[in-house]
């Protein structure tokens, strides 16, 4: 992985990364130094240089009427990091308790974009006891060609068993087949004149609506309530399709 792209996804924009970057190549160097480095003009370097001292990844000094510009170690960044991933698990209990887990009112949560939707797949793995789905494999395994290898395997490996309802294509017929050996039972509607995209999950009180063709896009609903409701429909569809071979 480019170490520029670690930056980013640590929050940074393309002007600090390279900044940054510049001012570890450089070490201890002036604004005008920095300027001719990362090619930035030194208005734009001097903007971005404050706003990475407010980060952490710079500190300053003056010698001789001229600032200087140092990089922080990278080694303290990671120990700051480490330091509040650590107190926020620390502090997750108080977060819990206050975070809200449904009652009168259902909770919603919308997630979009590829990372994003994979949460949604990191949540179902990390609380489903069992696992019911619906809707058309197609699409999901265009938009993520690992799921059934990854998501399967770890789905597998936390014992969570998954009834499926699927929209009748081959690859259907072939997760169907395979649904023995994988923890999976996999029942098919017949072809019809209405044809689907996307899938909804359900687990414990929670559903998730996936969409995958124009946006990808998920929305996550917290609600013993509808939860039922979801669950008794799912069983009344399933309960007219036949069992796989």
């Amino acid at each position: 992985m480019q170490i520029k792209t670690v930056l980013k996804q640590l929050g940074l924009n393309d002007r600090h990364a390279t900044i940054y970057l510049a001012c570890l190549e450089l070490g201890s160097a002036s604004i005008q130094k920095i300027s001719a480095k990362s090619g930035f003009a030194r208005s734009t370097c001097e903007a971005v240089l404050q706003s990475l001292q407010k980060k952490g990844y710079i500190t300053t000094f003056k010698k001789k009427n001229t600032r200087y510009f140092s990089p922080e170690d990278p080694k303290k960044l990671i120990g700051e990091a480490k330091d509040k991933v650590s107190l926020l698990e620390k502090s997750l209990p108080e977060f819990s308790a206050l975070y809200f887990k449904g009652g009168e009112a259902p909770s919603a949560r919308v997630y979009e974009g590829e990372k994003a939707v994979n949460l949604v797949f990191m949540e179902i793995l990390d609380e489903a006891k069992e696992l019911l789905a619906f809707g058309s494999v197609d699409e999901l395994t265009a938009v993520f060609p690992n799921y059934f290898t990854e998501f399967t395997k770890n789905r597998i490996e936390r014992t969570i068993p998954l009834k499926l309802i699927l929209r009748n294509t081959p690859l259907a017929q072939e997760r169907q087949e395979l649904g023995p050996q994988e923890l999976r039972e996999v029942r098919i509607t017949p072809d019809e004149e209405r044809p689907y995209a996307g899938l909804v999950y359900i687990w414990g009180n929670k559903i998730a609506m996936v969409s995958l063709k124009k946006e990808i896009t998920a929305f996550v609903i917290e609600s013993e309530d509808l939860s039922h409701i979801q669950k008794a429909m799912f069983f009344r569809i399933w309960d007219t399709l036949p069992p796989g071979r």
